[in-house]
């Protein structure tokens, strides 16, 4: 089957890039103790949350589309725990990502407040109050709100869009993908904004003995990172949400091409995210 052999591959790609990325940039935080900030544990919980897809749902898609077309009982231990893990580690990595381009918004945009906004024992709360929340949400198709099944098109075990969950498909991909996607390109839009602000009017950075004129082109650099993650996001998410919503008012499968393409890319999210994070530190 051509979509099953090339989705096996890409999703190969993916898992390699994402342990490697991911184990590389915990490996320069950990070793680092000057990027070790109040807030770095927002960088640890989506770089754990990412490996792990990387090691444990991305090989078991490859497997299915290679070996297991036919997929799993969808009533099967097998398959609810791992749609259970897969849905967990998706919320729990995108919205712990949220709240670190929050916390770069903040460094940003109140630096003389950022240190007494932002403290590890607030960024612990959000953590908690995350994982929580990705833990819930897992959990209630578990529980009878919402299914979990396995998926021909997609080679995982995974929510069910049917409309017969409508109400679990809406909360999923409204709140807890569109949202935190919403939120998260609204503040690189306006960093971009404020870039352009600073390049029309120059900017100087001052120490003790001298003045330097920063270059527009420092600026321009900077915000073609933030234009870049902005694209990324939405090519990466755009995909998922439409066959979702597709799946969810239709009541019909999505084409096996393009429900293939949609999950790899937000798979692939995984490899990318710690290259994002890189990008738009200072």
């Amino acid at each position: 089957m051509p979509v099953a052999q090339v989705y096996a591959a890409l999703m190969v790609v993916s898992s390699l890039c994402s342990v490697c990325g991911n184990v590389v940039l915990l490996l320069v935080v950990l070793l680092n103790k000057e990027l070790r900030t109040e807030t770095w544990a927002l960088t640890l919980s989506f770089c754990l949350s990412d490996l792990a897809l990387g090691l444990s749902i991305i090989p078991f898609g490859v497997h299915n589309s290679l070996f297991r077309t036919q997929g799993y009982p969808s009533d099967g231990l097998l398959c609810q725990g791992s749609a259970f893990l897969y849905l967990l580690l998706q919320l729990a990595s995108i919205h712990s990502l949220t709240w670190a381009t929050i916390d770069k918004f903040t460094e940003i945009c109140f630096a003389l407040s950022y240190s007494t906004i932002c403290t590890s024992r607030r960024t612990r709360l959000v953590l908690v109050l995350v994982w929580l929340y990705s833990l819930i949400n897992a959990a209630l198709p578990l529980l009878g709100f919402g299914r979990y099944s396995y998926s021909s098109t997609r080679f995982l075990c995974a929510p069910s869009f049917q409309p017969d969950y409508r109400g679990f498909s809406l909360l999923f991909i409204v709140v807890g993908i569109i949202v935190p996607i919403l939120i998260m390109c609204s503040m690189y839009a306006y960093i971009v904004y404020i870039v352009r602000k600073q390049v029309r009017r120059g900017t100087f950075v001052c120490n003790d003995q001298h003045c330097f004129y920063v270059p527009a082109n420092n600026y321009f650099r900077s915000s073609l990172v933030m234009v870049a993650t902005v694209v990324c996001l939405l090519v990466c998410w755009l995909p998922y949400i439409t066959t979702c919503f597709y799946e969810t008012f239709s009541g019909h499968d999505p084409p096996a091409a393009a429900s293939a393409v949609a999950t790899w890319l937000i798979l692939l999210t995984s490899a990318l995210n710690p290259w994002i994070n890189s990008m738009t530190q200072t």
